[in-house]
């Protein structure tokens, strides 16, 4: 008989049906810092996070093997996990910095299924600047630039969260499909209020770029209360449009509003309190996303 994880019973009981399921690529190099904030610590050794990464695809093949959990590789996936009421997944890299300039071992990871990948996290690598760390590369490099051609080749979501604005406005132009920006919130949010986190937190200018790919900003979860959360969500719509904000709540394993997928009924309650109409919080509780997944893995979302 198979068991459902914990992370499944939350996800049945606040009627979720997909979360993007992150392999940290980096985590074997990270400690927080005394601000309490994730920084790489060392350098790792080569080929170390590669096989961190491996080893990350196998539990996550036993997952779906062995815990009754579905991957959602195609829109009709997903269509089809949203029909059965069944968690499933959409695999996702946080941080390619197991690539060590090897393109193949994109082409690997999408075929163990991960579909969407963000392109640096707290850990320098070869592909371009992140928020938090040292600008060496003065933004994109080449390689990442081959890096989000062979994506969009593929049929992978694109990610820039973590990256800087000029790696963003370099990633824009090399882009020919939706960007992502799964989880940020805006520079100097005052729903957000006072933040260990500014670094990670972006310019209207920022956003806009994002948004004029088709994409889509995600905001986190650190905010006081729900509803300054949904303030944040406010303020984001308010500057990009509603067609272009996302949940991106980084949910495990961090602190914050939502340690759990269960919150999701009291959470579209308070979006509906706060001034979202009912389409709008189709679009930001997944709407958006889909739209981008549609586009970038190649497959048209069936019709209603």
């Amino acid at each position: 008989m198979r068991r459902p994880t914990p992370r499944c019973v939350g996800m049945r009981a606040g009627r979720v049906a997909i979360v993007c399921l992150a392999d940290v690529a980096d985590a074997p190099v990270l400690e927080r810092d005394a601000s309490n904030v994730l920084r790489a610590l060392r350098v790792p050794a080569p080929g170390e996070l590669y096989q961190h990464h491996l080893a990350r695809l196998a539990w996550i093949d036993a997952l779906v093997a062995r815990r009754g959990i579905r991957r959602a590789l195609t829109p009709a996936d997903v269509t089809a996990a949203h029909a059965a009421g069944a968690p499933a997944i959409i695999l996702d890299s946080e941080g390619l910095d197991f690539l060590e300039m090897k393109l193949e071992r994109l082409e690997e990871s999408y075929q163990r299924g991960v579909r969407t990948m963000q392109l640096v996290h707290y850990t320098p690598n070869d592909i371009g600047d992140f928020q938090t760390g040292a600008v060496v590369h003065k933004g994109l490099t080449p390689f990442g630039a081959d890096v989000i051609r062979a994506c969009h080749r593929l049929g992978v979501v694109v990610d820039v969260a973590h990256a800087t604005a000029e790696m963003v406005t370099q990633a824009v132009r090399a882009a020919t499909k939706p960007l992502l920006l799964s989880h940020t919130a805006l520079r100097g949010s005052r729903a957000q209020g006072e933040t260990s986190l500014v670094e990670r937190q972006i310019t209207p200018d920022h956003a806009r770029a994002v948004a004029g790919t088709g994409g889509s900003i995600g905001i986190r979860h650190f905010f006081p209360t729900l509803e300054r959360y949904v303030d944040g969500l406010k303020e984001m719509a308010e500057i990009v449009g509603v067609d272009h904000v996302s949940v991106g709540t980084d949910t495990s394993g961090a602190r914050g509003l939502f340690p759990e997928y269960d919150h999701d009924p009291r959470f579209v309650d308070a979006m509906l309190r706060g001034g979202f109409t009912p389409a709008d919080v189709a679009k930001i509780i997944g709407g958006n996303y889909l739209r981008i997944f549609a586009a970038s893995v190649g497959q048209a979302l069936p019709s209603k």
